[in-house]
């Protein structure tokens, strides 16, 4: 599934089933704590998922949209650049009209578009911005196809092409929201107070006869201000991470080109635990459909300058040969922040259990997963030299989570010892103030 079809996927649900779908990403992504693989490099296209294309005002001229097709590649430590983008718009014709921005060189129906230098994957830039209306005399439904295709120079070949990708178009009539704010914060402090002022505009052809704004605060952030339009509720933290969420009905129209502000801006205060927060915000009207884009949903991150000391606790056993003992390491998050993981649904941390010498491993805890000791693929669940145990997307600032393994003493090896430790799913842990706790001993006899 594509990163765009996952976010409208997330417009679409309930409450619960946005905190759920906000680790969607992560579970599609390769196994975390994977060894370091060998340098590559892939260029990729995204294009927007299924935009429409609304009608005129009235009767009148259709409205314009930009569709923004961007390239990337994955490899920071290499430079790809000249790319060039094909666009094949034979698949709209009698649908939508495309407006051809100065750096593509249209034929026809297709166009090969310049794009200097390609950005990494999560970096701006790359874009190429298509100006795409209804054509004059479609009807509501009418969808059509563009596709692309895109070449690069770099990466460890030399040259790179992107698989052909596509979009589907579709005339269409109604409201059609969008929310702009002023971004995120960084660097802001635990127990401080921001303002978060949004704005929704319908950009449809048609009035929204009332709406809903629905706003989602992470677990370190506490709304200040209370609307009488909204419903405050919270989620438990059992299943997923826990949120606060206000759910805001108004009863008012909201005309083509119109727009609309809270009563007064959205205040919240950063909690004591607060870390890496966001406030997710997106709406849609009462008694239409949405006619979709990516702009009715909006995601505030918030960065405070806090700390989670994140722990391990290894253990000492003792047993005779042929014997089984159980061995528990520990996982603790020290605080004052907690750590979710909202956007990409990647685990924490992993708990990492080098076998010790003289010793199989019999029973093993949910969560924990066989491996050869440099990470690899263990083909049986006992009996692994190494085990890795993934902890949950999210953790909060006093967690405590125990793995008992099983332990058979084959032959009594004096005070065999070996490593407990806690590893990022990528990079290293940038919140934890203290590395020397994140490393213990597991000794048998």
């Amino acid at each position: 599934m594509r990163a765009d079809s996952v976010r409208r996927a997330l417009r679409l649900g309930a409450c619960t089933t946005l905190a759920a779908g906000l680790v969607a990403l992560g579970l599609t992504t390769a196994p975390a704590f994977a060894e370091t693989e060998p340098e590559t490099d892939q260029l990729w296209i995204t294009a927007p998922y299924e935009p429409t294309l609304p009608l005129g005002i009235d009767g009148g001229t259709p409205l314009t949209r930009t569709l923004d097709v961007r390239l990337n590649h994955d490899n920071d430590h290499v430079t790809v650049t000249d790319a060039r983008l094909t666009v094949d718009a034979s698949g709209i014709a009698g649908v939508a009209e495309i407006t051809w921005p100065d750096n593509c060189t249209p034929s026809g129906a297709t166009a090969v578009c310049d794009v200097a230098e390609v950005p990494v994957t999560g970096n701006t830039g790359g874009e190429v911005h298509l100006k795409v209306r209804a054509a004059d005399g479609a009807a509501v439904g009418a969808r059509g196809r563009i596709t692309f295709k895109a070449t690069a120079s770099g990466g460890p070949n030399g040259t790179l092409t992107a698989a052909r990708d596509s979009t589907t178009v579709t005339v269409a009539s109604g409201p059609d929201f969008g929310l702009t704010g002023g971004g995120g914060i960084e660097h802001t402090r635990p127990g401080s107070r921001q303002t978060l002022p949004f704005t929704l505009t319908n950009h449809g052809n048609e009035t929204a006869h009332g709406f809903t704004i629905t706003m989602m605060a992470s677990y370190g952030v506490r709304y200040l201000n209370r609307y009488d339009a909204c419903v405050y509720t919270t989620s438990s933290g059992d299943d997923y991470a826990p949120m606060s969420y206000a759910t805001c009905t108004f009863d008012q129209d909201l005309a083509p080109g119109a727009s609309f502000e809270l009563p007064e801006p959205l205040r919240i205060a950063l909690t004591r635990r607060a870390l890496q927060e966001r406030v997710d915000i997106w709406a849609q009207p009462v008694d239409a459909t949405d006619l979709g884009g990516y702009d009715d949903y909006m995601v505030l991150a918030i960065g405070a300058d806090n700390t989670a000391d994140f722990s391990v606790t290894g253990a000492a056993v003792t047993g005779a040969a042929g014997e089984t003992v159980t061995a528990s390491l520990t996982f603790r998050n020290n605080g004052p922040g907690w750590l979710g993981n909202l956007g990409s649904g990647d685990p924490v941390a992993a708990v990492r259990l080098i076998v010790p010498p003289g010793t199989t491993v019999t029973g093993v805890p949910e969560g924990c997963g066989p491996r050869t000791l440099s990470g690899s693929y263990y083909p049986n669940r006992t009996g692994a030299p190494r085990y890795d145990c993934t902890l949950p997307y999210w953790v909060l600032e006093n967690t405590e989570r125990s793995f008992a393994f099983k332990l058979r003493i084959d032959t009594v090896v004096p005070g065999a010892t070996s490593e407990v430790s806690i590893h990022p799913p990528f990079g290293e842990f940038h919140h934890d103030p203290n590395l020397t706790n994140n490393t213990a001993a597991l000794t048998v006899n």
